[in-house]
């Protein structure tokens, strides 16, 4: 295992590469001009970033169009193109160090969390996606003897992949893998505040064989170069993970423009439901904390709403406090960390606000509720827990996006059920108990796109990621799923003699 004096010594001789990446090289932005990233954990510059507009993008979408219309990967063997993502998946593997390093000092993220889980996840993500490329098969449609009627799947063209900032190798890895293994070519827009591992990975694809204007990266923000892809007449389809209010606009671009497809994956505000028949909490408080608390609560699918009978409360509240106390907060590079940095100023400001929010509508703090480490510059928060939360609250139906966990006692499972239920997203959810019956039948009633029994998780990569109501639209990520929004269904009719 790697010391924190020995990633702190591997962090100062990084070089950190901000320039975007367009059809195969590394180029400034068409304005010249550059944005700092900071490190969320000192406040302190990282790099400097290309800062790209609608002219860059604009040559990025070219290039993918040339390369797309070229067939060098859209009319590729499938063979051909799962062995270069193989290839890629390999390199990512072969550089999780320093990809590693790049997402905590530039997210804020444990660098545990990104060695152990992230990178791989993410090297995973385009292996399966890779092994999936050449065995889906097409169809005939039992149309009559004297008609062949095929039935078949096309890239659909050009896709635009707008990024999030908290997990940013591997929600490039959700989008990269099936829109590459179909054939598209992709122009990504990742985080402002997260750019520089989507770079890296950038490079390794094309020294892994991906074909120069395929796969390109455009740096900057939301109001230059994400709106340029969500509004360019040449994208098919802009594929989103991020806010709700954000991704609605990518529906508006699209409205106002080509009626380009658009998958969102948005905001979530996901309850934690312990059932009464629940006889062992030491499972469940270990669990609750991971759901509310890992990667900050920076993550759509956190369980950051509680709901507990009101006789259990206090024995899963002692319990969860106890497993909170091993989770240490500090510097992302220190091994032993598990909560790390907020991503920026003003996203800790937020979080701050919803925390004093919570206490003037009268909620009860249990712990936390500070700003911590302030002495190194950098945005970190204790892991803050509310009881007496009541569901009109704020705090139980705003996405803080921050580790903030809200206990919402109930007194029947119908309540409980309505409770959970009560919130204009629906992406995750998690549900605790005992009876296999409860679980099928509770389960079957909560309206999300995932609902996890007696663990907190998002399922594997075979199983669809997406949510119901305002969590989500247009399709949904990881498994085969994902492969037919990046593509076009046609049917070809063949009259015979």
């Amino acid at each position: 295992m790697t010391t924190h004096q020995e990633w702190q010594q591997k962090a100062k001789s990084l070089q950190l590469d901000g320039r975007a990446f367009i059809a195969g090289q590394r180029c400034a932005a068409a304005s010249s001009e550059t944005f700092q990233t900071l490190n969320p954990a000192t406040g302190a510059p990282l790099a400097e970033v290309a800062r790209c507009d609608a002219r860059d993008v604009d040559r990025a979408v070219a290039a993918a169009r040339e390369a797309f219309e070229s067939g060098v990967w859209s009319k590729a063997a499938p063979a051909h193109r799962k062995a270069v993502l193989t290839r890629l998946a390999q390199l990512i593997e072969e550089h999780a160090d320093e990809l590693s390093l790049i997402e905590a000092l530039e997210a804020g993220k444990p660098i545990s969390e990104c060695l152990g889980l992230d990178i791989p996840e993410s090297a995973a993500c385009i292996r399966w996606h890779a092994e999936v490329t050449d065995k889906r098969y097409d169809a005939l449609s039992p149309s009559g003897a004297n008609v062949v009627s095929m039935i078949t799947r096309e890239p659909i063209g050009v896709v635009g992949a707008v990024l999030p900032w908290n997990f940013p190798a591997l929600m490039l890895a959700w989008k990269l893998g099936p829109a590459l293994s179909v054939g598209n070519s992709v122009v990504v827009k990742p985080a402002a505040q997260t750019s520089l591992s989507t770079l890296r990975i950038a490079d390794l694809a094309l020294q892994a064989g991906v074909p120069a204007g395929v796969f390109s990266v455009v740096t900057g923000f939301g109001q230059g170069a994400g709106q340029a892809i969500g509004c360019h007449p040449d994208v098919d389809l802009v594929a989103f993970t991020g806010s709700t209010d954000t991704g609605k606009r990518f529906l508006h671009y699209s409205a106002d423009t080509n009626l380009k497809r658009v998958v969102l994956e948005c905001g979530g505000k996901n309850p934690q439901l312990v059932l009464p028949d629940v006889a062992n909490l030491d499972t469940v408080a270990e669990q609750a904390v991971a759901a509310a608390f890992w990667n900050m609560g920076e993550n759509c699918s956190a369980g950051s709403r509680m709901l507990v009978p009101s006789s259990m409360k206090a024995a899963l509240l002692d319990k969860m406090l106890a497993v909170l106390a091993g989770w240490k907060t500090g510097d992302p590079l220190d091994p032993a960390v598990k909560i790390g940095a907020l991503i920026e100023q003003r996203h800790y400001e937020k979080v701050l606000g919803h925390i004093e929010k919570a206490r003037s509508e009268g909620a009860n703090l249990v712990c936390g509720g500070k700003a911590v480490l302030v002495e190194t510059g950098g945005w970190f928060v204790e892991p803050t827990i509310f009881d007496n939360v009541t569901p009109q609250m704020d705090i139980a139906r705003e996405e803080i996006f921050g580790p903030v966990l809200a206990i919402i006692e109930y007194s029947d499972v119908e309540e409980a059920i309505r409770i959970a239920n009560d919130s204009c997203y629906g992406l995750a959810a998690s549900l605790w108990t005992d009876n296999v019956n409860n679980a099928h039948k509770v389960a079957a009633r909560i309206r999300a796109g995932t609902v996890t029994v007696n663990c907190f998780g998002e399922g594997d990569l075979t199983t669809p990621f997406g949510g119901f109501k305002q969590s989500g639209f247009g399709g949904r990520d990881k498994s085969v799923y994902a492969h037919d929004q990046y593509c076009e269904l046609k049917t070809t009719w063949i009259k015979l003699d």
